[in-house]
Parts: structure tokens; C-alpha cells; sequence
């Protein structure tokens, strides 16, 4: 019989000479990895513990399991190393039966350091350190399923849908110590105990067992995600159990995604696994808490990015028929001395992974050829990582996610079964419609590639609004604008076979400084500590969840120094009306977006009101819903607005030149370049590109930074004409702030 002990408890922890006791999940960047300061520390600490040696029975064996280590990690039992992992996302285990003492100090060095070897070490988020999930002690009998290879659970089920039949032929794989028989069952809709059960002998630690499902339950999405178990259980008593899901699924270049056979467009969101106050040291409660927001948005896939996250999570991607693209941290720079680990890493991702019918996709790599040209290193590294997927699972297509600047000829375009791109315009740089003219020019060009959209985002504080909102500007109402625009690219291009908004949850991002805070990114929909939703969740929220919806936006926006304001409304509804303090102002027809113009002169109770039949279910917190006597349900929501003499200062955020907001306050003349401007004005200067061409060479000697891929590619030169100078320098990553402050300092001393 199998026993899992918990080991969370009782950890001595050592950072710089000093030690405290923590309980596991722990993270020690759950505050300075958030807030953006010269503190945040990366580097190794220890975490250390008593282990007594469990009582054993003859043959017995102890195995310690990690389920998340970032990043390096070095296991060690009474000052003897047993094992080095290198990944911060996936688990491993240590057989530790032959090292046990009766007492016994077990001690795990963590390192979040900066290394040319370890995935990732550029990227815009923060690499947390620590041991931020549960370890575990399992005790086995001599003969055992198998708990050394790539923290896999020991069994694998892959099951094959005929939908012409209704029925599924589901092979069921176990390896285990010892060659005894295994004991395999299936249970779900319409199993006898006969049907369901096969005991099979074990061939060289490998067993097999194949059972066919007539009437197959469909794992079916978000509308009926049909879980069915499996479990195989040996004479020793020892035991594994999985869910599972029949399902089938299809990317078509032009129809899109298709689940079950029947058109399924994927819409949904990314993610990344921290939360404010503690990192990503979540828990269970953490995990289902962000579900719960996944789904009352209405997202039916969601982009796990950008490393693999925990079983727990999709665990609830299965339950909830959610639709996964999961990916390695193959991020932003190749690292020649990087290429096992992306292959060990991918191994794991996929033997841990296997059995979750969420995940359609294994994502390649992300952003790759931002900080890194593409070379023949770079493709290779890609072909041996595709060739893995497809060997270790025929079952799933591969993809990746490509950085807005790479030209769509490039050779590695060709290697995934199917692409996506993350695009900023409207942000970064250009403007919305560019976006549009992305997505029709690849289509056009390549009719027979599927594409999709795998990032695009606005930064948004909440604390910052306006009527007249701008790119740049960081306010809320610009975000709500900007997804406007997207939605709606969007919904008329339904051959996009998955889009991914990026991102649902503010995140981590220690290099960041921007946007009235410190070491966040403020794409999301929802605020870091998941408290607000800011306005564009409700736009998405009208477009993907059925449930009734009415929604306000400008809760926030209380002082407004205009005569007529604009109110506007998100909601599924058909048609809203519009209070101004309880008198109707009017009511307006459409789709999800309702704008009114309303005259203001004091303090004003405004108050949106749509009707929908009874048989819908009940909406979100924090809107009213009255049953009306015609058999309709109105559903409410309000807000107060004020009127002002001048635009209250606290909703405006103070831009500066992007010099002074990321390093010290240097005297600046607008008259003269700097590193401000654009990377194709500075060039169109002889004296300015000379500066930034010797920059460029510079630092092409340099490991595979941003330089060396805009030095060596002309397409990319073209592209990135339009990115500020220090928008390339910032994604370059590891140039040093004085080296940025004297380049700006010379650049100052030219004349536009």
C-alpha cells in the first residue's frame, strides 16, 4: 500500500546567513519580486528539515517528491548530494531508501540566479525562488509503479474517439517494478464490471491494457466535460489513479479550432501563477479562486504561460472542459548552453501532462527570436523539441508563439503543426487596425497554415481615468477601448484558431517601472490581488458568458470636469436603458457596447437597467436583479458621478520621458535625441545612427541579445524602425543602467 506524507512542515529556511521557519508553498520573492526595487534577490538559499526514517516493511522503498523547485535544485540527506534538478516548474523525485539514517537532516538548496544554461533567464515576469509547492515522502512496496522517470504518475491513458461510431478505444499503459500482473479498471457512463476490468501481465516493467467504450461520454468543453478514471493496482497492493477524457479535436486553417467534430472557436485568456502577498507560493484555495474567475469571464481555453503550472490547476482545466495550451519557458533568448534543458523540461512537461484532456497544444517556445537572431542553433533546437512532442504524444499538435516582429517567411514558421503571434499594436507601437492588417496579410499569403493570436494586451491602472483616453496613457478607459477594437478583429475572423488575451491577472514583473507601479505588469483584466476587475473583463465577460450581464464602466471615473459626459454600458443584452437620479434618459439597441451621452451638473446617481427572459439564471455579484410581471428578469447596475471644475489629478497619470521613469533624474532637452526616440529617427540622423549602429555591433558580440537580431536581419531593422531606442534596450535586458544613462547623455548632445 502506497502512503504519501506530507513533508511541508518544519522548514528551517537560510538566506544570507540568516534563517528562519517557513511552511510550505514558499516563495522568498513574495514581496521583493513584486515591487520592483534593488532588493529583489536572486540567487541560492537552503531550506532544511529533521527527517526521521519511516518504519519499513521488508523491501519497502522511501522516494522524496518535489513538485516545485525554482529554479535549480539540489537535494541533499546528511550532507551527502543526491541529485541536482534543473527546471523550476516541474516535479522529480530522489530515491532516498538506501541514505536513510533513523535521524536524518534533509536539505534542499534552491538557485533563482542568473545562469547561460536554465530556462528562463530573460523574460517579463519575475523568476521566483523557492520551494513554492508541496514536497511529499511516498512509501512504496518492493513492487511498485514506476517513480523515476520525469516525476511521471506511472500510468498513461490515451484514449482515440471514433465519432462516426460514438465509441472510443482507450489504451491504458502502466510501468512498474517486477514483472506481476497488473490489475487495470475503467469506470465512467455505461461500464458492466466485466468490460471495465482486464488483468494484464507485466512485460519487462511495461503493461498494457485496451478497452473499448461503444457508447463513448464525450469530454465536450465547457459544456459537458465528461471526466472518466482509470486506475491499475498491483498484488503488492501498490496503486495509481488518473482522469481522463474521450475527445477529439482538429486546428483547420481556415474553420479554425473544431472539438467533437463541430466548429468550437477557442476565446479565452492567459495566465500566469502568482498572486499579490505571495508570489507563486499558491494553494489549492489560490488555484480554484482564479477558475472561478476564468469561468465568470466565459473563457474556454486558456494559455498557461509560461512554464508549466501546477497539476492542481489543470486538474480544474479538465473538470471545468477548459481548452490548454501548455509550454515550456523556452522564452526571449536562445541560450546555446540551453538546449538539453529545453528537452528535459518539454520531457517532463509532457510525461506529467499526458492524461489531462484540457491540454490540445504543447507551446514550443515564446517570443524565441526577440533577443536572439534566427539561426541555425535556434532552429534545431526547435526541430528537436517538435520531434520530441509528436514522439512522446501523437495524440496533441505543437505550437509557438511568435514576437510581433518576426517576418512571417522565417524558416521556423515552419516547424510547429500551427502558429500564433503576439501583436501590440495599438500599444507598443502603431495603431489598432494594424493588427487587423496582421492577421489578413498572413491569411491571405498563407492560406493553408493555420494562425492564431496569442497575446495582445494594454497596460491599465485602475486609478487612472479619462474621457478622451490615449495609447500610453495607462488608464482604464483606454483598455476598455483598446479590447473593444480586438473583440471585434476578432469575431470577424473566425479562422484564428485559438486568441489568448494577455493577461488575465496582473503579474509580477520585476524589471518593470511603469504606470504608477512598481514590478507589475498591468495587462490584466483583474488586479494582482484579484480584487477589481477592471472594465474590459465585463466586455468579454457580455461576449463569452450566457449569463445575464449589465455593467457600467467608469466606476472608478467619479469626477468629471465636462458638461456632457459619456456614459457607457457593457451587456449581453439587447437593448439598456438609462437612469440619470431614477428618470429614464433613454434606451439604446445593439450588441455589448452602449454609449449615452449624459448632461452633468452636480452629483449624479446613473443607473443602467437591460431585461432578459426568467429562464436565464441569475448574473454576477453586485448587479440587481428584479423579476418584472411580464415574466421578464431586469438586472441593474449603478454608479455616482460628479461634476468638477478641473480634471482631478489623482486619475491622470504623470508620464515622463522614458529615461526618467526607469533610471534617475537626468536633465532633459526635447530639442535634442535621446533615447525617447525611435530606433528608424535616430538612424535617419547620421551623427545619432552612427552612435546606435556601434551600439548594435557591440552588442551583437554579446550572448544572443536583442542587437545581434536586429543587427543580422533587415526585416526585423524595418519593424522595430517604429520602437523607441529604450524599448529595445529594455527587452535587450542585461545592459547596465549607467551604461543606458551615458548613451542617453551623448544622444543629448546631438541636435534634431
Amino acid at each position: 500500500m502506497r502512503k504519501v506524507i506530507s513533508l511541508n512542515d518544519g522548514w528551517q529556511f537560510w538566506q544570507n546567513g540568516q534563517h528562519s521557519t517557513v511552511t510550505l508553498p514558499h516563495t522568498w520573492n513574495a514581496v521583493d519580486g513584486q515591487d520592483g526595487g534593488n532588493d529583489y534577490f536572486r540567487g541560492v538559499c537552503r531550506y532544511v528539515r529533521r527527517l526521521k526514517r519511516p518504519v519499513l516493511e521488508d523491501g519497502e522503498s522511501v522516494w522524496l517528491e518535489v513538485k516545485g523547485a525554482a529554479m535549480t535544485a539540489r537535494v541533499a540527506l546528511n550532507g551527502e548530494e543526491l541529485v541536482c534538478h534543473q527546471g523550476g516548474y516541474s516535479a522529480f523525485r530522489v530515491d532516498l531508501t538506501e541514505h536513510l539514517r533513523e535521524d536524518n537532516e534533509l536539505s534542499i538548496s534552491v538557485d533563482n540566479s542568473d545562469n547561460d544554461m536554465v530556462y528562463p533567464q530573460k523574460a517579463d515576469f519575475t523568476f521566483y525562488g523557492g520551494l513554492y509547492r508541496d514536497v511529499n515522502l511516498i512509501v512504496v512496496p518492493k513492487e511498485h509503479f514506476d517513480l523515476s522517470y520525469c516525476g511521471a504518475p506511472g500510468i498513461k491513458v490515451t484514449p482515440v474517439v471514433d465519432l462516426e461510431t460514438g465509441s472510443a478505444k482507450v489504451t491504458v499503459e502502466t510501468w512498474q517494478t517486477g514483472s506481476g500482473n497488473v490489475r487495470m479498471t475503467v469506470q465512467g457512463d455505461g461500464w458492466s464490471a466485466e468490460n471495465g476490468c482486464q488483468t494484464v501481465a507485466s512485460e519487462n516493467g511495461h503493461a498494457v491494457a485496451v478497452f473499448t467504450i461503444e457508447k463513448v461520454h464525450l469530454w465536450d468543453g465547457v459544456e459537458d466535460p465528461y471526466l472518466y478514471r482509470a486506475a491499475a493496482l498491483l498484488d503488492s497492493g501498490d496503486e495509481v489513479r488518473t482522469r481522463f477524457g474521450c475527445r477529439s479535436f482538429a486546428i483547420d486553417p481556415q474553420k479554425g479550432f473544431l472539438l467533437n467534430g463541430r466548429s468550437y472557436p477557442l476565446r479565452g485568456v492567459s495566465r500566469h501563477q502568482d498572486c499579490k502577498g505571495v508570489g507563486n507560493a499558491l494553494t489549492l484555495e489560490h488555484h480554484r479562486r482564479d477558475m472561478e474567475i476564468a469561468r465568470e469571464i466565459g473563457a474556454n481555453t486558456l494559455r498557461l504561460a509560461h512554464y508549466q503550472h501546477a497539476q492542481e490547476f489543470y486538474d480544474l482545466c479538465d473538470a471545468n472542459g477548459i481548452i490548454v495550451w501548455a509550454e515550456i519557458p523556452y522564452i526571449t533568448m536562445h541560450m546555446k548552453n540551453g538546449r538539453s534543458n529545453t528537452l528535459q523540461q518539454m520531457e517532463e512537461l509532457i510525461a506529467q501532462c499526458y492524461n489531462h484532456p484540457s491540454i490540445v497544444v504543447w507551446g514550443l517556445s515564446n517570443e524565441i527570436t526577440a533577443a536572439s537572431a534566427v539561426n541555425e542553433d535556434l532552429l534545431e533546437n526547435h526541430r528537436l523539441l517538435n520531434d520530441l512532442c509528436h514522439r512522446m504524444d501523437p495524440t496533441r499538435l505543437t505550437t509557438m508563439a511568435n514576437v510581433f516582429m518576426l517576418e512571417t517567411d522565417s524558416p521556423i514558421l515552419e516547424i510547429p503543426d500551427v502558429n500564433s503571434y503576439n501583436l501590440y499594436f495599438g500599444w507598443y507601437l502603431g495603431e489598432l487596425e494594424q493588427n487587423d492588417e496582421f492577421f489578413d496579410g498572413y491569411h491571405s499569403k498563407y492560406p493553408n497554415r493555420a494562425i492564431g493570436f496569442s497575446e495582445y494586451g494594454a497596460d491599465a491602472n485602475p486609478q487612472f481615468q479619462s474621457s478622451n483616453p490615449e495609447k500610453g496613457d495607462y488608464t482604464e478607459s483606454y483598455q476598455a477601448l483598446y479590447h473593444e477594437h480586438i473583440l471585434k478583429m476578432i469575431e470577424e475572423r473566425p479562422w484564428l484558431w485559438a486568441t489568448h488575451v494577455w493577461n488575465l491577472f496582473d503579474f509580477a514583473a520585476d524589471g518593470r517601472d511603469e504606470g504608477g507601479k512598481h514590478g507589475e505588469n498591468q495587462k490584466g483584466l483583474v488586479t494582482f490581488d484579484r480584487q477589481t476587475r477592471k472594465d474590459a473583463f465585463y466586455l468579454y465577460k457580455a461576449a463569452w458568458n450566457r449569463e445575464p450581464m449589465v455593467h457600467i464602466c467608469g466606476r472608478r471615473y467619479i469626477d468629471r470636469a465636462e458638461d456632457v459626459t459619456e456614459v457607457k454600458v457593457y451587456s449581453n443584452a439587447a437593448e439598456v436603458a438609462l437612469y440619470v437620479d431614477g428618470k429614464l434618459l433613454g434606451a439604446k439597441q445593439g450588441r455589448r457596447v452602449f454609449r449615452f451621452q449624459v448632461p452633468i451638473s452636480g452629483e449624479h446617481s446613473i443607473e443602467a437597467r437591460a431585461k432578459f427572459p426568467e429562464s436565464l439564471s441569475a448574473c454576477a455579484v453586485g448587479e440587481q436583479t428584479v423579476k418584472l410581471p411580464d415574466g421578464t428578469v431586469e438586472i441593474s447596475d449603478s454608479i455616482t458621478v460628479r461634476r468638477v471644475q478641473t480634471k482631478n489629478p489623482d486619475y491622470v497619470f504623470v508620464k515622463k520621458q522614458d529615461v526618467v521613469n526607469w533610471f534617475d533624474q537626468d536633465e532633459f532637452d526635447p530639442d535634442c535625441f535621446s533615447i525617447s526616440d525611435t530606433l528608424a529617427d535616430l538612424r535617419a540622423n547620421p551623427e545619432a545612427g552612427a552612435i546606435v549602429n556601434q551600439m548594435m555591433e557591440k552588442g551583437a558580440a554579446s550572448r544572443g541579445d536583442v542587437a545581434e537580431a536586429v543587427k543580422d536581419n533587415p526585416g526585423l531593422q524595418r519593424m522595430l524602425g517604429r520602437m523607441t531606442l529604450i524599448s529595445l534596450l529594455k527587452q535587450a535586458g542585461n545592459i547596465e543602467e549607467e551604461s543606458i544613462r551615458q548613451l542617453n547623455r551623448i544622444l543629448q548632445k546631438i541636435k534634431k
